[in-house]
């Protein structure tokens, strides 16, 4: 694996992520940005990486991998921007779009149970990110017809 490659789609993921956080803020359409995000936002990070030349040909395994990156850094980055902002929001407004949040920072254990509920709902949508990545690189080579070859190594040091 690629250290740098993995380490730049961390942070495009931490920003898609963060940004579909601000967009989830507006209640008519926090629905359809979390699903996108949900399900296909590391469709959108690696095709985003293909057009600007950051990563060459994919095969399978390499593109789960990134997808499942992809999947897990952006919904802890939506998690850390949404939800703290959603609560202040519940306690300025009082409105049922935001309330609900403020419900899990009255002790303790109820913060607990938020962060292990944020860590295994990341862990869902690793899982769904990594098909998407893999679908991703069943289109591009589909369209391309081009394939990674088994035995090609990307992996090289320079001494």
């Amino acid at each position: 694996m690629n250290l740098l490659l993995i380490k730049q789609i961390s942070v495009l993921s931490a920003l898609a992520g963060a940004a579909a956080g601000i967009i989830c803020l507006i209640p008519f359409i926090r629905g359809f940005v979390f699903l996108a995000m949900f399900l296909g936002l590391a469709a959108f990070v690696l095709v985003f990486m293909k057009q600007k030349n950051m990563i060459g040909i994919l095969d399978y395994k390499e593109s789960a991998i990134y997808g499942a990156i992809s999947g897990f850094v952006s919904f802890i980055a939506f998690s850390v921007v949404y939800i703290p902002v959603s609560s202040l929001l519940g306690l300025i407004f009082k409105s049922i779009y935001f309330g609900f949040m403020k419900g899990f920072f009255t002790s303790f254990i109820s913060f607990v149970v938020l962060i292990m509920l944020v860590f295994f709902v990341a862990i869902l949508a690793a899982l769904m990110n990594a098909f998407a990545g893999v679908v991703t690189a069943y289109v591009y080579e589909l369209l391309s017809g081009f394939k990674k070859q088994e035995n090609e190594n990307i992996d090289f040091e320079i001494r």
